[in-house]
């Protein structure tokens, strides 16, 4: 058999996958389009088969596409786990992340363990803070990775995009809401981008309450009758009322792997690949709820 798969083209296609099409995965991997396209042609050829659906508002790939991206995996887990074992120059360096409260508790934990394992010489150091403060320290060059939410219109193109929720306003059922005066508010902090939001959206007048840095302490909250809050879908319990035509609609969030663009060390890459690699094999990614 002369034909060959090769891994460069093997990882365009999950990239494809992971992304959402040509364009983002050619962004991911730091390519021109054309060149995503040619390894994928690349890999057509060799197969002598369509693997892209190539149809406006269609699945992404076709039957054999998706059935090759299974393979894809395997493949390239195979050859990422053999270079870690046998490689003479094994991976060191550091990395600074940052995270959520909320993804702390979550698979993100799993892989962390799986990387350190994987590359022992490696050293992560994380911090862990809301959001906004967790973006900031990005942009400020003081992280090399940030776990984080933002809102769905804010995921950057380079972006690894775990899993999207939606927001709801929420409350017990026994707080009796009224619109006449200031509304309690319930929120995390002042670097709360839940709260930036919804305190400034539409003609209501709210009064926070309560800031407290923990998703089980804003449950608790809601549920005693102390305010309104909004929370993430994951964090959304059978025992709260979701509050529908009186405030604005929340836009959906999504939870996104990032890196600072001029911080892209191998370590960094590495970790961004292993986290990508749990996004393909396992939807959706979610936090602990």
């Amino acid at each position: 058999m002369a034909e060959r798969l090769e891994i460069d083209a093997l990882r365009a296609l999950l990239a494809i996958s992971a992304h959402g099409g040509v364009t983002r995965a050619a962004e991911h991997l730091a390519l021109s389009q054309s060149a995503v396209s040619h390894k994928i042609r690349r890999l057509e050829l060799a197969l002598d088969c369509d693997l892209l659906a190539r149809r406006p508002g269609g699945p992404l790939f076709t039957d054999a596409g998706q059935r090759l991206c299974d393979y894809a995996r395997r493949i390239t887990d195979l050859h990422d786990e053999a270079l870690s074992a046998l490689g003479k120059k094994p991976l060191t360096g550091a990395i600074r992340l940052g995270m959520t409260e909320d993804t702390t508790t979550s698979r993100i934990a799993r892989i962390l363990g799986r990387f350190t394992r994987l590359y022992p010489d490696v050293q992560v150091r994380t911090r862990t803070s809301q959001s906004l403060n967790v973006q900031r320290w990005l942009k400020a060059g003081e992280l090399d990775v940030a776990v984080m939410q933002v809102f769905r219109h804010d995921v950057m193109p380079d972006d690894l995009t775990l899993f999207e929720d939606t927001l709801h306003w929420v409350k017990s059922p026994e707080f009796p809401l009224g619109t006449s005066s200031p509304i309690p508010f319930l929120s995390f902090d002042n670097q709360c981008f839940y709260r930036q939001w919804g305190i400034g959206q539409g003609p209501h007048r709210f009064d926070s309450v309560l800031e407290c840095p923990s998703a089980t302490g804003i449950q608790s909250a809601v549920r005693s009758g102390l305010g309104v809050a909004l929370l993430n879908g994951l964090h959304v319990t059978a025992d709260m009322e979701v509050i529908d035509d009186v405030f604005p609609d929340p836009p959906r969030i999504a939870y996104v792997a990032r890196t600072h663009l001029k911080r892209r060390n191998p370590a960094a890459i590495a970790l961004i690949n292993e986290i990508g690699k749990e996004v393909e094999n396992t939807t959706p990614l979610q936090a602990a709820g």
